[in-house]
């Protein structure tokens, strides 16, 4: 499982900031973060819960530090520097800088906005050395031994240079001293809970710091039952744009709401039928997906590291681990404070601009959440070709997301076709017309993201079929007589690519529709003044943020 007057969200609107912001600008670009406060409830947890919530916040703190190491060789350099200017505009560079974790702004695909520091975010990150190309590792990569070929494509690796060659790191030495202090945070928080399933989680992700083998406590992780649901260590790929391979680390700490989840479970009960309904050849379909598969809706207490910089993370579908999906599933966690706020804050005031007066009443919180329940399923879903992310390299993410929004309407479909969701066409007409305003929501992420690529590529395929269609005043309309037929064959084409590892088919696919069209960018500008995404505080413990750090 992420935008001004003077300054457009997207790189086709705002062609450089090659001039350095300055204090108006800064806070023009800022403006595009909302802040809103998220108030958790936390009275009810047990006394030892409560003294290891704290622990965790100090933990989730100090993966704010060793995101930014990951994210650039230069920040924490820069960070320093940027905190001895107390001037209004020195203040104004240093919470933009943590909004972003780094000095490239995440809207206006990852320019930078400060000066001194190269004109965009290096592909790679901090990854790889900075001037190594694709090609090159790939020249490499083909003078390796299977099991060397596997640890320099891995998760867990980083890529140095000594004496000119190329050689991979586990993450447990290069960031060493950062994971023994994570190490002994967690086994400090495992050692206060009194909940045997957070207990064991902790004691084996402490130990996953420190070994670089993270498949047991993953494991742990799907078994997880607590009031405290934690998320905490390396896992989405999107910060590596070169190849996609090398994980960040992130933290979430939240507070699971047990109601909600139980509503939920319903859908994790219909996976299988789904799964044996896909529009794909029958070949490709998992006969026996995993058993476990839990869903949690949960409020978030405080994200860190690559789960808060940038566009807010609203909800995730891990772990990425293949043998673990095959074995357990995956685990699907709703952040449903998180989704309100942006609803609230985002989505409303985007369709009163981009949706007829006539399709306004239809716009609905249930609807946005239930297909962002259905997304994050549908990740565990549908084919798990072995070797797909690293033949679809840096595209994959895109496709993917894709696919997971296409499979969550077309599941939906399902549900609403066999009588398994109430509502019928008024519900129908509910969930794709809060996706239709949605899409817009995320265009604005960029182009660079892959959650908005994958967003311009489902946007011009169901417009060229009819499906979007768009009013002589500029807004936007579902012909429900062609959505259904659209979605399906959408998404047929999506699984198809990733069943198949086609990246050839992918990079095609992705060239033609992953972009914006001039009626696209004509109405993303008028969404300008609007706030692109939500600036979460919390009001639980000391916030790792422009005002602080560990």
């Amino acid at each position: 499982m992420r935008t001004l007057p003077a300054l457009l969200p997207i790189l086709l609107m705002t062609p450089s900031l090659a001039i350095t912001p300055d204090l108006a600008e800064l806070e023009r670009m800022s403006a595009r973060f909302a802040p809103v406060e998220l108030r958790v409830d936390t009275a009810a947890l047990s006394a030892p819960d409560q003294q290891a919530l704290a622990k965790l916040i100090v933990a989730a703190h100090y993966i704010d530090d060793l995101f930014l190491t990951q994210y650039w060789s230069g920040n924490h350099a820069l960070w320093d520097k940027l905190g001895k200017d107390k001037t209004p505009l020195g203040k104004a560079r240093l919470r933009y800088f943590w909004i972003n974790k780094g000095p490239w702004s995440a809207l206006d695909e990852h320019q930078a906005f400060l000066a001194g520091v190269p004109a965009r975010k290096p592909l790679g990150a901090n990854f790889y050395p900075e001037d190594m190309t694709k090609q090159q590792f790939e020249e490499w990569v083909a003078t390796l031994s299977q099991e060397q070929k596997q640890e320099a494509e891995g998760f867990f690796t980083v890529i140095r240079r000594d004496g000119g060659r190329l050689h991979a790191v586990p993450f447990s030495k290069e960031y060493a001293k950062d994971l023994q202090r994570l190490s002994k945070l967690l086994h400090e928080a495992a050692a206060l809970t009194t909940n045997a399933s957070l207990k064991t989680f902790l004691n084996l992700r402490a130990d996953a710091f420190l070994s670089n083998d993270y498949y047991a406590s993953d494991v742990a992780w799907m078994d997880l039952d607590a009031p405290l649901d934690i998320t905490i260590g390396p896992y989405e790929t999107y910060n590596d744009e070169l190849l996609g391979y090398k994980a960040s680390y992130e933290a979430y700490i939240n507070l699971r709401d047990d109601a909600e989840s139980a509503k939920l479970q319903f859908f994790a009960n219909h996976m299988q039928d789904i799964e044996n309904n896909l529009p794909m050849d029958g070949k490709y379909r998992n006969p026996k997906i995993g058993g476990s598969s839990p869903i949690r809706v949960v409020n978030q207490i405080i994200s860190a590291g690559d789960g808060a910089h940038g566009v807010q993370t609203a909800a995730y579908n891990l772990p990425n681990d293949e043998r673990v999906v095959e074995q357990k599933g995956s685990k699907r966690v709703m952040l449903k404070n998180v989704q309100e706020a942006k609803f609230r804050t985002t989505l409303v005031p985007i369709a009163r601009r981009v949706l007829p007066a006539s399709a306004q009443g239809d716009l609905s919180f249930d609807s946005f959440f239930t297909h962002i329940v259905a997304h994050e399923m549908t990740h565990g879903i549908g084919p798990h070709h072995a070797n797909a992310r690293q033949e679809m390299k840096e595209l994959y993410s895109a496709i993917e997301e894709a696919k997971a929004d296409v499979t969550g309407l077309f599941m939906l479909q399902y549900m609403f076709d066999h009588k398994l969701l109430p509502g019928g066409a008024d519900a129908e007409r509910k969930l794709y017309t809060s996706y239709l305003a949605s899409a817009f929501r995320t265009l604005r992420f960029g182009l660079h993201e892959a959650h908005g690529k994958g967003m311009a590529l489902q946007f011009n395929y169901l417009r060229e079929k009819g499906a979007f269609v768009t009013a002589s005043d500029g807004t936007f309309a579902v012909d429900f007589s062609k959505i259904k037929a659209a979605v399906r064959d959408l998404d047929h084409d999506l699984l198809t690519l990733e069943a198949t590892g086609d990246y050839a088919g992918a990079k095609a696919m992705l060239d033609r529709l992953g972009k914006l069209t001039p009626e696209l960018e004509s109405a993303i500008g008028k969404l300008r003044d609007i706030p692109t995404d939500i600036d979460p505080d919390s009001s639980h413990g000391e916030r790792a943020s422009w005002r602080t750090r560990v």
